[in-house]
């Protein structure tokens, strides 16, 4: 046991730097969703059918199944390399498509095609990692609300584009190609300097003061959130009132760095050693060893004729339960991993098809413009994402919720929609895109932290990556194969060798099998909430002795 003096103002200030970074990356990490904004170009320029439009998105998703890799270097390599690799093939990959949709070279083959969208979405897949797997070891005691601010970020990313796009240069695909492909190589480099791990919080009360930060970026996101949909809807705004929009909204997204700032000026106030605020420089006892192993396998006591080699086969052989870390093989080998794995396909599958088709949805039923559309989904993509964040944690705290219990709700609302899409009333696709975009946020911000309770985090980039894989199965499954064949079907021929189809009825099949892909994924998250009621109490058992401890000593 070892006792010292540190500061912890100053990690925290380190720490809240590494978390704005964070946010910015996740901010402009969601080009994988803003396809929409440019398939029509593509499809004109290349003169494809419906589905081989719908299997180019298709290969935009399977990029993220390489995720894999960036779940394995997450357990070996240091943050900003993970954000290197992703910032680099992001430009290659976005830089490519840039070119043949500008026209500045010949339009390159389809297979050629496919590899640089599939850069593209892989490039995602190594920023969203080394983020999540960072903020969320750096703050094990708030992981809902992290989740819940980053996926809102990325939610927000696609409006945040989209708008910027429309603001500066009239809705132009190379221009926003040219975005996608520069903006997140340069926000990374600046990542790379101050992302990076740091013990997490060791008391209630820096908990407690964690957990006011996160209020303010909450606030701060909606207020950004609001600011984009207040946007959407003004007709026809000039060229200065579009250039002052981009300029506040910039700012709003620089504005995070008030935490670091307060947290940074507050540790050089006059202070005494021993005050009880979290922020002021206190002595703290630092252990060799941990009070609590939380997930560590149990010894059996072993005999005097036993040696400590049985002991150590007998941990080797015991399995992990529900709570204790896993690693990969041991998650998949229980049943609990894959009740989350394929309601996850049921949610993200189906909602990651609604988003790569809205452009042709917005087109079938008579729409000509559809970036609103996209916008929508983006905005109210956040709000189910950072909303399910904070309520979530929220519920565990008060009393034992489990998180797979929210999912639950957004299956059944999702599947609310897509019977919305499919009866294709007045209106119906702008509530069926705020209904889409709330419940795929939703789906997201909970399955990352529930994740991490279910398996542990020692692994967990790899398990992350692996659930990840719903993305490019979901995609090929609902959006290559489900909507591309039944578009198809009801389309018409074209001259150039495409097709178009204009109608309610261009998509009504698709949408009546994707609410019962929700319907199915409702029950399999019933079943993993009352499958994981123990662990929740147990959870919440932990976090009122942690905080009675520290407020007892």
């Amino acid at each position: 046991m070892g006792f010292g003096l540190e500061r912890p103002s100053v990690s925290s200030t380190i720490k809240w730097l590494g978390f704005v970074t964070a946010i910015w990356v996740q901010a402009i990490s969601g080009n994988n969703y803003t396809f929409s904004n440019y398939s029509d170009a593509l499809k004109t320029l290349m003169n494809l059918t419906q589905l081989e439009l719908n299997n180019l998105s298709v290969a935009k998703d399977v990029g993220k199944a390489f995720g894999l890799l960036a779940g394995l270097a997450s357990d070996r390599f240091p943050t900003w390399v993970l954000l290197l690799i992703g910032s680099v093939e992001g430009l290659v990959g976005y830089g490519a498509q840039w070119l043949v949709v500008s026209q500045k070279i010949q339009p390159l083959s389809y297979w050629q095609m496919c590899i640089f969208l599939c850069m593209g979405g892989n490039s995602t897949t190594w920023m969203n990692t080394a983020v999540l797997v960072t903020c969320i070891r750096n703050f094990r005691s708030n992981r809902g609300p992290v989740s819940g601010i980053l996926k809102g970020y990325v939610g927000l990313s696609t409006a945040i584009f989209t708008d910027l796009c429309t603001a500066l240069f009239n809705d132009n695909s190379g221009s926003f190609l040219f975005m996608l492909a520069v903006t997140p190589f340069a926000v990374c480099l600046t990542a790379m300097v101050f992302l990076h791990e740091i013990p997490p919080s060791s008391s209630a009360a820096e908990d407690k003061q964690e957990s006011r930060y996160f209020w303010f970026f909450n606030g701060l996101a909606f207020f950004v959130a609001v600011y984009l949909l207040a946007y959407d809807f003004i007709p026809d705004p000039s060229t200065l009132f579009s250039h002052v929009f981009s300029a506040i909204l910039l700012l709003l997204l620089a504005s995070p760095l008030v935490v670091p700032a307060y947290s940074y000026f507050k540790s050089w106030a006059p202070n005494r050693v021993g005050s009880s605020d979290p922020e002021k420089p206190v002595a703290v006892l630092v252990l060799d060893e941990p009070l609590l192993a939380a997930g560590k396998p149990e010894v059996v006591p072993s005999s005097s004729s036993s040696s400590e080699d049985d002991v150590a086969v007998v941990e080797r052989r015991r399995r992990p339960v529900i709570g204790e870390e896993h690693t990969i093989f041991e998650a998949m080998r229980t049943l609990d991993f894959w009740i989350l794995f394929v309601s996850f396909l049921c949610g993200v599958g189906t909602g990651l098809a609604v988003m790569n088709n809205l452009g042709q949805i917005g087109l079938a039923l008579g729409y000509a413009d559809v970036s609103i559309f996209v916008s929508l989904t983006s905005i109210w993509g956040f709000f189910g994402r950072i909303v399910s964040g904070m309520v979530s944690e929220y519920f565990i705290r008060k009393a034992a919720i489990p998180r797979p219990l929210w999912n639950a709700a957004s299956q059944i609302l999702m599947a609310v929609g897509y019977i919305l899409l499919a009866i294709a009333m007045p209106g119906s696709l702008y509530i069926g895109s705020i209904v889409v975009g709330i419940c795929y946020g939703v789906r997201l911000a909970i399955t990352v932290p529930a994740a991490s309770e279910l398996f542990g985090l020692k692994y967990y980039g790899l398990i992350y990556n692996v659930l990840i894989l719903n993305l490019p199965l979901g995609s090929l499954l609902f959006s290559g194969l489900l909507a591309g064949f039944l578009y198809d079907m009801e389309a018409t021929p074209t001259a150039g060798g495409g097709n178009t189809c204009i109608g309610a009825h261009c998509y009504r099949l698709v949408f009546v099998v994707m609410a019962i892909a929700c319907v199915v994924g409702f029950g399999l998250d019933i079943l993993l909430s009352i499958r994981t009621r123990r662990l929740y109490t147990k959870i919440q058992a932990g976090k009122k002795t942690k905080r009675v401890s520290n407020g007892t000593s």
